[in-house]
């Protein structure tokens, strides 16, 4: 890194530090010819897959999107705000834990189903009647007869 105040691209670091959560690294460091200091953050740079849509296109990731669609299904239920971000986090670290540059957008869809049906069985079914287009009352039945097909599997 060039020294802000002379340019010259020689520095040392005289002291780093985790900040932010231990998301970014703080350093202290000096100019090795004006011996002036200055600290710099570092955060490391972490690409979400571009997503391929049904029709074949692509878009870049979009998390205020993913968040809007998540807090749309969780509308008036009993789940708080850091609850919905820690959701979040987790859909987005294992999207890029794929390793893929593109994933199809229906990954995205299918991460947020599994969270939900985790988080708040209702919201779940909200989400789901949409994202799956259910056409009638008996697609909304059948995915509430399963969801409570499991519960009773998980209960003995």
């Amino acid at each position: 890194m060039h020294c802000p105040f002379c340019g010259a691209n020689e520095t040392k670091v005289v002291d780093s530090r985790l900040v932010a959560e231990g998301q970014q690294v703080r350093r202290r460091r000096e100019c090795i010819s004006c011996h002036e200091r200055y600290t710099t953050f570092e955060i490391a740079e972490l690409l979400m897959p571009r997503l391929i849509k049904a029709d074949g296109s692509r878009q870049p990731f979009d998390e205020e999107k993913l968040r809007a669609g998540i807090q749309r299904a969780l509308e008036k239920r009993p789940v708080s705000v850091e609850v919905i971000e820690a959701c979040i986090n987790r859909i987005k670290h294992r999207l890029r834990a794929t390793g893929e540059r593109e994933l199809p957008s229906r990954q995205v869809g299918e991460e947020v189903m599994a969270e939900l049906r985790q988080l708040d069985q209702v919201a779940y079914v909200r989400f789901a009647s949409v994202y799956r287009s259910f056409q009638d009352i008996s697609e909304f039945k059948a995915e509430i007869d399963r969801l409570s097909e499991e519960k009773e599997g998980h209960a003995s």
